[in-house]
């Protein structure tokens, strides 16, 4: 996606001119995937703020390893070949001028390393540049998103079906299942490990698997995701293993009814912290506000949790373009707890949901 990427580094040089910055130093490894498509483990990138139209004075560094790669994955560019990937692009960009550099990734001892190495240059702090353009995610990066989801959707629904949710299987079990089933549709592999969570254990909003062992009447908790093309999604359900008890209808239907509100108030424009308590304001309503342990959803994308955060600490307002998740849950301490996840793309009109699974109560 040639066309894409440089789409991406005009956009970047925008925000350069706009910061007087004459070049950016870019070298966190997600950001250079993004503005290039690179997808090594060792590489560097200088982006001139004002560039020709073949853009002769950016430049990619990688090292040996990935030759033939960088060839493939970065045509557009010139390419050195050399370990020490920052500084010798440095030295061999000869940088000079007010030099951003992403102050949120590179060390102290780093910033000591690539000034020696730029010698002319000012170094400037420009920390989440990059990461800015992030925020609204473009055609292709939504499609990404949507095939991680349909991954992960039919992940679940081939589990359920095909029986693998049964009494006696352990959590780490389920988990593995899942996520090899994940990969059987497609995925590179899971977005995170996974969480699954039998009985009281779904209490705990970011439980471990272990070996306890699925029975009859339990909340099962699932949240998982797929990665596809480097995209993450984000999904969880909460089913039961035979008929529900009352308790657990209740907690199930107030969850749903909080999730359903965090999606209605994904209008582009809205404060985070709003769209935060359209959701808590349900369930504080129904007196377990103290149960819910944690914000409501955060961005997904080349991360599994990128901004913006949506949550009562949340700063910013949520815009059309990005992919967040909606994720109440409600948490009783040796009982056990609900969650209801969906990652979603802010539209206009109303939110585009990226996964489908149903979020009526399932019970297998």
């Amino acid at each position: 996606m040639p066309e894409t990427h440089l789409n991406r580094r005009a956009a970047l040089r925008a925000e350069l001119v706009e910061r007087d910055l004459d070049a950016l130093l870019v070298t966190d490894l997600l950001n250079i995937r993004y503005l290039t498509g690179f997808t090594g483990s060792n590489a560097a990138l200088i982006v001139a703020a004002n560039d020709d139209a073949n853009e002769s004075r950016t430049l990619f560094c990688t090292d040996g390893r990935y030759l033939s790669q960088a060839a493939v994955q970065v045509p557009d560019l010139e390419r050195i070949i050399e370990r020490n990937s920052a500084v010798k692009l440095l030295e061999k960009a000869e940088a000079s001028g007010k030099l951003g550099f992403e102050s949120h990734k590179v060390t102290v001892d780093g910033l000591d390393s690539l000034s020696a190495a730029a010698a002319g240059a000012t170094f400037t702090r420009a920390p989440s540049l990059v990461e800015k353009l992030r925020l609204i995610k473009d055609d292709s990066e939504i499609e990404a998103l949507r095939m991680a989801c349909a991954a992960a959707d039919r992940a679940l629904a081939d589990l359920i079906g095909q029986g693998g949710l049964v009494a006696g299987r352990t959590e780490k079990e389920v988990a593995r299942d899942l996520e090899s089933r994940m990969l059987d549709h497609g995925a590179a592999g899971p977005s995170f490990e996974t969480i699954c969570a039998f009985g009281v254990n779904s209490a705990v909003p970011h439980h471990r698997p272990t070996d306890a062992v699925l029975a009859t009447g339990d909340f099962i908790k699932l949240d998982f995701g797929a990665l596809v093309d480097g995209y993450h999604s984000d999904m969880t359900r909460t089913l039961v293993l035979g008929k529900a008890a009352d308790w657990q209808l209740e907690i199930y239907e107030l969850v749903s009814a909080a999730q359903a509100a965090g999606r209605a108030a994904l209008v582009p424009g809205t404060d985070v912290k709003q769209i935060d308590a359209a959701a808590r304001d349900v369930i504080a309503a129904a007196g377990y506000g103290e149960r819910y342990l944690h914000g409501l959803g955060h961005g997904v994308g080349l991360e599994i949790h990128e901004a913006p955060s949506i949550g009562q600490l949340g700063e910013g307002r949520i815009a059309e373009g990005m992919a967040v998740t909606v994720e109440p849950g409600v948490y009783l301490e040796d009982k056990g707890g609900v969650r209801i996840e969906d990652t979603l793309v802010v539209r206009a009109g109303e939110p585009e949901l990226l996964t489908l699974t149903t979020k009526d109560l399932v019970v297998v």
